[in-house]
């Protein structure tokens, strides 16, 4: 019970510190940045996982509130971008993969599993089958997601001016209660059926799924309220930096900074594709980055409900990279390590 009392406590303490400095995000990068700092100290801390999923389910009520019948009628209108999700996630793959074999020593299945930006446990669970060091995968993608989510407001303030202090919702005073408990039936009953069908994203793709419905037949007309936003980026913003507890020196050395130089390569990379979007007129600058930035994607919907980017745009990317990783990575994993290794320069 100390490690889950240490986090609230931690995690509050990085709340209070964002907002008195005036840092951004306070409820996301607050907690996010105490508590890694707290596990660099080694001090104990744990979360609740049901409460962290619970939470979850709220980002995916989130965006399926916004899954009007107007909405609804413009996804088709993606394709053309939603073509270049497998092309980035093949560009990740041949970059990532040589960089962690060669200039970082790791073996074939902890390096490809390191490399695609699919979900943790999803790659975690197929890394360890293969052989893969599950302790060195953890640190790369927490550190991906990580690095992605404290970059990207710089990026959006920087470049777009993006108003981070935005409100994700209105007050819970303003929401008709008839509509709260609607949206706690939907995260449940969402969540509950996906997990059934044992759906990828479960927690969020669920409830996403039950809302959008909802939505769509005119009988949800809000959001989910700030207080509702605010609490889900408060344990995503725990979990991340939880994810160091126990990290020891040679990892910092090796994993570590092994995962923040692969983390500036996939910025450059994310850059690339977001310039050449916006230059072909197929999507505005920060939906485009927002829908392509390799992070996770209850992360990157937050930051879309934030700095009101369009987030059904943003959603249907990050579905579709998760979608064809787990799907395409165990195929060119297994088609890749057949290849016979290059021979030793003499």
């Amino acid at each position: 019970m100390i490690p889950v009392i240490n986090s609230f406590i931690i995690g509050l303490a990085g709340v209070g510190l964002f907002k008195v400095t005036g840092l951004p995000l306070p409820w996301l990068l607050g907690p996010l940045f105490a508590c890694l700092v707290a596990a660099l100290f080694r001090i104990p801390m744990r979360g609740i996982r049901p409460l962290n999923e619970s939470m979850r389910t709220i980002l995916g009520v989130a965006v399926g509130s916004t899954m009007t019948p107007a909405v609804i009628a413009t996804l088709p209108d993606m394709w053309p971008t939603l073509l270049l999700v497998p092309l980035m996630v093949a560009a990740i793959g041949v970059i990532g993969v040589p960089y962690f074999q060669r200039v970082w020593g790791y073996d074939f299945p902890t390096a490809y599993y390191s490399t695609m930006p699919g979900g943790l446990q999803d790659m975690l669970a197929f890394g360890e089958e293969a052989g893969g060091n599950v302790r060195a995968m953890s640190l790369i993608h927490a550190t991906r997601v990580l690095v992605i989510v404290v970059a990207l407001p710089f990026l959006l303030r920087g470049i777009w001016e993006a108003d981070l202090s935005n409100p994700p919702g209105a007050p819970i005073t303003t929401v008709p209660p008839g509509e709260l408990l609607l949206m706690v039936a939907c995260a449940g009953i969402g969540w509950w059926a996906a997990k059934r069908v044992g759906l990828f994203g479960a927690t969020i793709l669920g409830p996403l799924i039950a809302t959008a419905l909802a939505a769509s037949l005119g009988w949800l007309h809000f959001r989910p309220p700030a207080e509702a936003v605010w609490a889900a980026q408060f344990f995503i913003g725990v979990t991340i930096g939880g994810k160091y507890a126990g990290i020891t020196a040679e990892e910092v050395r090796r994993d570590l900074v092994a995962g923040f130089g692969f983390c500036l390569i996939l910025i450059l990379l994310t850059l690339v594709f977001v310039e050449a979007i916006y230059v072909l007129g197929l999507a505005p600058g920060q939906e485009a980055l927002l829908a392509f930035a390799p992070g996770g994607q209850a992360e990157l919907t937050v930051l879309a409900l934030i700095v009101g980017a369009d987030v059904a745009f943003v959603v249907a990317h990050h579905v579709l990279r998760l979608f064809v990783v787990i799907l395409g990575a165990p195929l060119a994993a297994r088609a890749m390590s057949r290849r016979p290794a290059p021979p030793d320069p003499d």
